[in-house]
């Protein structure tokens, strides 16, 4: 396993701080709000009614049913309570990759995608196998290519819809696409789907809203993007009944169970439907200012995401991604994460993280500039 490019990128910049630099950190894909105080408040009182133990290594019997009656209600996803287990978003990818996936299989993962999806195959000794993103298509999967990619060591299909890094967003066609190969080549899908609630455009729908698909995924999905809550450790996986039992074994030899009071908080947290729509409508305002800017600055290419707080831009510039934010953060200390970091179709691109104040996102555009200027 490697280490995390973009935590690698974050220490870097403590440094910087801890030197005296006025570091603007674009970098960190964590929420700048507070969780929002009924969630603190309900893990509080669960604390003080004794509710500190072990619990169920599923999780506790309401949260369960509560996260199945999101899922039929917001998402048309026929699950139960059975179907859940509440368990740390990344866990759960990390749980479902190691539970599934025997020493040489392969598993086809988004490229660019998230940093951790290709360690992740790598740990359980399987190899990742990168699926190319289309930017001339908003950055959704070359189903050409997902095909192509296929053989018969192919055991599992990971996709992130909204994605991280490109804000993406995957629309029916594009799921019903990646319904037919699912079932056609009998694989298992696992859909990460922890951006759910910071949409702008469009609508998120999750790949389980076909019937027939609801047998071959695994659909993760948490708080902590949603609702500020990246602390609090909480999320929760909804597989088909044949596959808890295995993943329930990996929570149990693991954490044995999720933290009781994250549950409570967690429990809480769906009801804060008004405290999400604030948050996102904040996002939305950073976004639209931040993509009028970068789009201004010649040499940068950038598409606007319609969905969470990543921007993806492009440069024209010939020095590879990782150079780029190393020059970037030593010269104007903007800390950016380098698309490389992202797979190697991520390459002369760099993400910006908006989870963070105007001021910074002002200042940061501005250092940002003058940077590509003296390129």
């Amino acid at each position: 396993m490697s280490p995390s490019s973009t935590l690698s990128l974050v220490e870097l910049a403590n440094k910087f701080k801890e030197r005296g630099y006025n570091i603007i950190s674009l970098a960190v894909g964590e929420p700048d709000f507070t969780t929002p105080e009924p969630v603190i408040e309900a893990a509080y009182n669960a604390m003080r009614e004794g509710k500190t133990h072990y619990t169920p290594p599923t999780g506790i019997t309401e949260l369960r049913e509560a996260i199945a009656e999101k899922y039929r209600e917001e998402n048309g996803v026929n699950v139960d309570a059975n179907n859940v287990i509440v368990t740390p978003a990344k866990l759960g990818i990390f749980m479902a990759i190691s539970t599934f996936i025997d020493p040489g299989d392969e598993v086809l993962i988004p490229d660019p995608g998230w940093v951790s999806y290709r360690e992740m195959v790598n740990f359980a000794r399987g190899k990742p196998v990168g699926v190319r993103l289309l930017e001339e298509k908003h950055f959704t999967m070359d189903i050409d290519d997902l095909v192509n990619k296929i053989n018969f060591k192919t055991k599992v299909l990971i996709i992130n819809s909204p994605s991280n890094p490109t804000g993406a967003v995957l629309n029916y066609e594009d799921l019903k696409a990646i319904r037919d190969v699912v079932v056609d080549f009998d694989l298992i899908l696992i859909s990460d789907e922890i951006y759910e609630k910071i949409i702008y455009e469009g609508e998120h729908i999750s790949p389980g809203v076909f019937e027939d698909l609801l047998n071959y995924t695994i659909i993760v999905n948490g708080f902590s993007k949603s609702h500020a809550m990246t602390g609090w450790r909480i999320g929760y996986l909804i597989a088909p009944h044949s596959f808890i039992p295995q993943l329930e074994k990996m929570q149990q030899h693991t954490i044995s169970c999720a933290p009781s009071m994250a549950q409570y908080a967690a429990l809480q947290a769906l009801k804060e439907k008004e405290a999400v729509r604030k948050m996102v409508e904040e996002f939305r305002r950073r976004r639209d200012f931040l993509y009028d800017e970068i789009s201004k600055i010649d040499g940068l290419h950038v598409r606007k995401p319609k969905a969470t707080f990543y921007m993806f831009p492009r440069y024209d510039f010939d020095i590879p991604s990782k150079q780029f934010a190393e020059e970037l953060m030593m010269q104007k200390q903007v800390a950016v994460t380098p698309g490389s970091a992202f797979g190697p179709h991520g390459e002369h691109y760099f993400r910006i993280s908006f989870a963070t104040s105007m001021e910074n996102l002002k200042e940061g555009i501005k250092r940002l500039q003058e940077f590509i200027e003296a390129l």
